[in-house]
């Protein structure tokens, strides 16, 4: 089932995935708050730091990805600034991400907010899955990786123990 990527409650209907005690936060920016200039792609492309807590039992790695669906509006299409994955959950205060794909800057890696109109959120959601990721590369994108998580497009949680969201403003 697709999330309603502005849907803060952190649940979706009856999917028990968003309901645990996983949690994202920043020391840079509260969820909703926003993001440091120097986090922007333009401004430093600092990536904000990231903390989890509350990581499941049974979980073997964390992906995150981090997207801006207010670009729909600007550019036809949620515009995707991160995608990382086969994160080992110990790393809890996600540094050193070594398996990152591609964003829709043509870049891997980190790209930070850029929005080309308005002040836009940008929403961090991270997955604690039950495996690895595998046979995902440099060039694998966020529906490569929602598809090895789920074996479709839309998030679903086939490999989903559990999953939260943190989300940040950016303006131009």
């Amino acid at each position: 089932m697709s999330q309603d990527p502005h849907d803060h409650s952190g649940r979706s209907g009856t999917d028990h995935t968003w309901s645990g005690n996983l949690k994202l936060t920043s020391s840079a920016f509260s969820d909703g708050g926003e993001i440091p200039r120097e986090c922007g792609y333009k401004n430093g492309n600092k990536i904000p730091p990231l903390t989890v807590s509350g990581i499941p039992e049974g979980t073997k790695s964390l992906a995150l990805i981090m997207d801006d669906p207010d670009a729909m509006g600007a550019v036809g299409k949620v515009w995707v600034h991160w995608v990382a994955w086969n994160i080992d959950p110990t790393n809890t205060e996600l540094e050193n991400l070594t398996t990152e794909g591609m964003t829709d800057f043509g870049e891997v890696g980190y790209g930070g907010p850029a929005p080309p109109d308005k002040r836009h959120t940008y929403v961090f959601t991270l997955y604690a899955l039950d495996s690895e990721l595998d046979d995902l590369g440099k060039t694998s994108t966020k529906a490569d990786v929602l598809y090895a998580i789920a074996g479709d497009d839309d998030g679903g949680s086939d490999r989903v123990i559990e999953r939260t969201r943190l989300t940040g403003t950016y303006a131009p």
